[in-house]
């Protein structure tokens, strides 16, 4: 019996495997990140920072896989998972490899409520709190909706635009301590249209150990 989502319950589609070292260098634990409507953005539907515009509304696609450690054991996580946000709200599924929804989040209204089967909603107005409360290991949302378009903070404080270097490579430590690893784009020899396709984030957690995230893109549509 393992526990899936923060439950003891056996669920097929929910691939878990014990896993050797986690090859991500994770970095100190600092607090969890607190709701923010529009991170980075202003009033306008679009903004522009750098090569690249920042989108208040678009919806994201993609793969998911998580390492972290449980009771002294490392776990894997894999899925998928949509993600379609607006200036107002931002709604997340988790989907299992079969397609199976597992958890479903929304933003909006100053807070955040996680929908799973067979529970009573969670709801807390910081949203990467009630992800470890609920699922039992770290999501970081309130960040994703920056650094899913290459955006955010840096260690000290400085909005950063992610820009492939020679090798397609991009990396920094945000405001919450995340590591991140830009390695893949769309269109990365045009600046303008140029978005992550990869993303690794890496992090030292309390509740979850050594944390490690990759998303691959694949799909991404304004709106």
């Amino acid at each position: 019996m393992m526990r899936i989502f923060g439950q003891t319950a056996m669920l097929p589609a929910l691939h878990r495997a014990s896993l050797g070292t986690v090859m991500l260098a994770a970095i100190a634990l600092s607090g969890c990140g607190t709701l923010q409507p529009t991170p980075g953005g202003t009033a306008a539907a679009t903004t522009s920072t750098g090569p690249r515009a920042y989108r208040q509304a678009i919806d994201v696609s993609g793969r998911l896989s998580l390492r972290y450690q449980q009771d002294g054991k490392e776990q894997a996580v894999y899925g998928s998972f949509t993600w379609s946000q607006s200036r107002q709200e931002t709604d997340i599924t988790l989907l299992s490899p079969l397609g199976q929804t597992l958890a479903t989040i929304n933003i909006g209204a100053g807070q955040a409520t996680l929908k799973q089967a067979g529970q009573p909603p969670r709801i807390a107005s910081d949203v990467d709190a009630l992800t470890v409360q609920a699922l039992g290991w770290p999501l970081p949302v309130a960040g994703l909706r920056d650094w899913l378009q290459g955006f955010g903070e840096d260690a000290g404080g400085r909005r950063f635009t992610a820009t492939p270097d020679a090798d397609g490579n991009f990396s920094v430590t945000t405001a919450d301590k995340w590591l991140i690893q830009y390695s893949n784009w769309q269109d990365q020899d045009k600046p303008a249209d140029s978005y992550p396709k990869r993303i690794d984030l890496a992090r030292n957690t309390e509740q979850a150990g050594q944390v490690a995230i990759r998303i691959a893109v694949s799909s991404r549509q304004p709106h």
